[in-house]
């Protein structure tokens, strides 16, 4: 539980330092090839220190990595965590402007830059949620149960949002959070979790790119 809560503590803090202390972000990340390396790196290392924490654990039961214990009933909640979460966020970031805070929407569609752009959407809607998903709901829950389990899903759903160093859009990101969490309890697996939160993460891409292309 020290090392977890160590590592997403650095998270936190390296996500804001960054916020601070870089002036000038870089524009249209996504269409540079290194912003995708960049981020498969890092998840890599966070991926690599998860099960260094679960080292002498069995890790199916440590990250909730099992069949859901019905994949029909898991697909209908997945579905309805995913309706809420897109309802739910679109409607606070709106409400709070905070629509392109993260700064990866880009200004215009370029089809030359479709190879940067793909690797980009396979860092941000393929190896993100996946890691991500080890991280907060599965090994955090599962640390934190011992505690009870509001207190484990209040803590792993704000430091999932804490972590990625946004102040508008923290409210959105606690909310997906609580329901990825509530998603991960219901089916006793981080599977369904997973593919939320990676259509999440593809159809905020692809919603960002129609926009600029029909604008």
């Amino acid at each position: 539980l020290g090392l977890w809560a160590g590592v997403v503590s650095l998270m936190i803090a390296a996500a804001y330092a960054g916020r601070l202390l870089v002036e000038d972000p870089v524009e249209d990340p996504l269409y540079r090839y290194s912003t995708a390396v960049s981020g498969i790196v890092i998840y890599s290392v966070l991926l690599g220190l998860l099960l260094l924490i679960a080292r002498g654990i069995p890790r199916r039961r440590f990250f909730a990595l099992r069949r859901p214990r019905s994949w029909p009933r898991a697909l209908g909640l997945a579905a309805a965590a995913y309706v809420t979460i897109f309802l739910g966020a679109g409607l606070i970031l709106i409400a709070l402007d905070a629509g392109d805070e993260q700064g990866l929407t880009p200004d215009e569609w370029e089809p030359d830059k479709l190879g940067p752009y793909l690797a980009n959407f396979v860092a941000v809607a393929v190896v993100a949620p996946v890691v991500e998903e080890l991280m907060y709901r599965g090994a955090g829950l599962t640390l934190l149960a011992r505690f009870g389990t509001p207190a484990a899903v209040a803590v792993t759903a704000t430091a999932f949002g804490l972590a990625h160093g946004l102040v508008l859009a923290l409210p959105a990101l606690v909310l997906f959070g609580l329901v990825t969490a509530w998603l991960r309890l219901r089916t006793g697996s981080i599977l369904p979790s997973m593919l939320v939160h990676g259509a999440f993460n593809a159809t905020s891409l692809i919603v960002s790119v129609a926009a600029v292309y029909t604008v």
